[in-house]
């Protein structure tokens, strides 16, 4: 898919969104009542995919972000406060460099022996 690109699943619309436009449009959802069901963090050869899913009764909306290993993504725990769960899960876990989350479990969420264990792993 390309920036701005949507399609129809199963479950409901997944729309691709540039990094700048995640804030407002879960603004957006807040102020319209729907609720976070949740983020999902994938890695895919040098970039994360990351889905925000919304739910408004049946329908189910995902938010779908694209980005760098290297980019940051904006905390979204100060419009949802359930998400500093999943934020802190896909920093830990994955890497996804995320600012400001409130509240940040500082890498201590889960009890793990390797640093972002699921982080694509350089071959050089």
């Amino acid at each position: 898919m390309t920036e701005q690109e949507t399609m129809t699943a199963p479950g409901g619309l997944i729309e691709e969104i540039p990094v700048q436009d995640l804030l407002p449009r879960v603004i957006e959802k807040k102020i319209a009542n729907w609720r976070l069901c949740q983020i999902c963090a994938v890695t895919l050869q040098g970039l994360y995919e990351l889905s925000y899913s919304f739910a408004d009764g049946y329908e189910f909306h995902t938010l779908r972000l694209v980005i760098g290993s290297d980019e940051e993504v904006p905390s979204i725990s100060q419009v949802y406060d359930c998400a500093f769960l999943y934020e802190n899960e896909m920093r830990e876990l994955f890497g996804v460099h995320i600012q400001h989350i409130a509240p940040d479990m500082q890498d201590k969420l889960y009890r793990i022996d390797t640093k972002t264990p699921f982080a694509e792993k350089r071959r050089g």
